[in-house]
C-alpha cells in the first residue's frame, strides 16, 4: 500500500518530478521498475520474492550470474535533475570479494555515451567506480580501504547516497557516514586522489538495482523499500519528501 501512496503523493506534487518510491506490496511493477540489461543478459535474472522483505512481504530479488553478460538489473529514469538521494534496503546472500563487482549502475551523462556510475565493491569493500576513466573511490590504497565498509550479509542494511550539482558524493550504511566514500568541494579526502583527477560531476539520467561482476562472482541480492528524492529521507523515513 505505501508504494501506490508514495508514487501518488509525488505525482500530485509539481517539485517531486522524477522521484519515486516503491514497497513492493503491490507487486513488482515491470512497467514503473523495467529490466535493464545493456549491451547482453546470460544468466541474471529478477522476481518478486514473498518469502523475504524489510517491510511488508515482498521484495525485489536479484540472482546475478557471473561475468559481465550475467549482469541484470532493475530500476527507473525518474531521477531528480538536482541533488539526488537514494535510500534503498539491501540483502546481500554472499559478501563482497577482491573481485570487482557493481549492485547499483546509473548511466551518467557526464562521462559520455554509454558512460555508468557504478557502486559495488572490490578489495571485500564498498566502493564508487567511474566507468569511463575506471577511477575508485576510495582509492583501494590500504588507507583507502580501511576508510570503507564491508556489505554485511544474510540481513538487510540501509544503504544511501547523495550526488550533488557540485560534484558531491556522500554515501551511509545504516544511517553512519563512509568517510572513503565521501567528496565534497573545499573538503579534503586523502583516499580520493583517483576520483578527483578528473572534474566530472555526475549527471545521472537513470538508477538501476541488481548485480553485475567483471570476474566469475555471483550474488543473489534482495532490494526493498527503495526511495529516489531531492532530499534525504533516512532509513526510517517512507517516502520522498518533495
Amino acid at each position: 500500500m505505501f508504494g501506490r501512496i508514495a508514487l501518488l503523493a509525488l505525482a500530485l506534487v509539481p517539485f517531486a518530478v522524477g522521484q519515486a518510491a516503491d514497497d513492493f506490496e503491490s507487486g513488482w511493477d515491470d512497467a514503473a521498475w523495467p529490466v535493464y540489461a545493456p549491451d547482453c543478459n546470460q544468466g541474471g535474472k529478477v522476481s518478486l520474492d514473498s518469502t523475504t522483505a524489510k517491510s511488508g512481504k515482498n521484495s525485489i530479488r536479484v540472482d546475478g550470474a557471473g561475468g559481465f553478460c550475467g549482469h541484470v538489473f532493475f530500476g527507473t529514469t525518474k531521477v531528480p535533475s538536482g541533488d539526488v538521494y537514494v535510500r534503498a534496503f539491501v540483502k546481500a546472500s554472499k559478501a563482497l570479494t577482491d573481485s570487482h563487482v557493481s549492485f547499483i549502475t546509473m548511466p551518467d551523462s557526464a562521462q559520455g555515451s554509454n558512460k555508468h556510475l557504478r557502486i559495488g565493491g572490490q578489495s571485500k569493500i564498498l566502493m564508487y567506480n567511474r566507468e569511463s576513466d575506471d577511477a575508485t573511490l576510495p582509492d583501494l590504497s590500504p588507507q583507502g580501504i580501511a576508510a570503507s565498509k564491508a556489505l554485511p550479509t544474510g540481513d538487510w542494511q540501509c544503504f544511501e547516497y547523495h550526488l550533488g550539482t557540485d560534484g558531491t558524493v556522500e554515501t551511509w550504511l545504516n544511517g553512519e557516514a563512509i568517510d572513503g566514500l565521501t567528496v565534497k568541494a573545499g573538503v579534503t579526502n586523502n583516499n580520493a586522489a583517483q576520483w578527483q583527477r578528473s572534474s566530472s560531476k555526475p549527471k545521472i539520467t537513470g538508477i538501476y538495482f541488481g548485480w553485475e561482476s567483471y570476474g566469475g562472482d555471483t550474488n543473489t541480492l534482495w532490494y526493498d523499500d527503495i526511495s529516489i528524492s531531492s532530499t534525504r529521507v533516512g532509513c526510517t523515513g517512507g517516502s520522498a519528501s518533495p
